[in-house]
């Protein structure tokens, strides 16, 4: 096989080394936001979670943290995200896309699950799969790192998304001491975990 040059390309340890530096500057800046503090008492009734993701592998990086009060049901108090999406052409545009994400998310992993009887799916209609409602949206605090850097623009679309459902389930498992494997994080959910645990 011929020697080829890598003079001027990217190589794959040069890749994993930016990737983990990106990686790094994200979940280092979400926790610099949230005022995150390691080691925090577990089993409280109130918690937070952190996750990290690089969307679909080619795209943005996003850290998330979430914050949740829980007694019979989960209340999601503030979320915080940092993201690296590359040069950022629009900053205000990518960030109103992640706070999007961030509330799409929070309703997927507290309300929305499609609801099944004998016949098949039973929530046809916006009474009967439930959403997250405007008064239980969350302070949200998006920023992005580095948004002017002389890098490639990287895909911000649904970035927040994953991390956020996973911050979200993170923080209930440490307010309840005790992780739920289901979504979404219902009060039925909940109250058979205290009652398990």
């Amino acid at each position: 096989m011929p020697k080829r040059s890598t003079k001027g390309k990217v190589t794959p340890l040069r890749q994993q080394r930016d990737f983990n530096q990106m990686a790094r500057a994200v979940v280092e800046h979400v926790a610099r936001i949230s005022f995150w503090q390691a080691g925090l008492p577990a089993g409280t009734g109130q918690g937070r979670g952190i996750a990290f993701a690089r969307y679909k592998n080619m795209a943005a990086y996003a850290a998330v943290v979430a914050e949740v009060e829980v007694e019979e049901s989960v209340r999601l108090l503030r979320v915080w995200c940092a993201a690296d999406a590359g040069l950022v052409i629009n900053p205000d545009g990518a960030i109103n896309q992640l706070e999007g994400g961030v509330i799409h998310a929070a309703s997927w992993a507290l309300r929305e699950g499609v609801r099944l009887d004998g016949a098949g799916i039973s929530s046809r209609d916006w009474e009967s799969y439930p959403v997250l409602r405007f008064s239980e949206v969350p302070e949200v605090l998006v920023e992005l790192v580095d948004p002017a850097a002389d890098r490639p623009c990287l895909g911000v679309g649904e970035a927040s998304g994953g991390p956020t459902v996973a911050a979200i389930a993170n923080a209930v498992a440490h307010a309840l001491g005790t992780r739920l494997r289901d979504l979404p994080l219902t009060r039925e959910r909940v109250m058979a975990a205290l009652l398990r645990a």
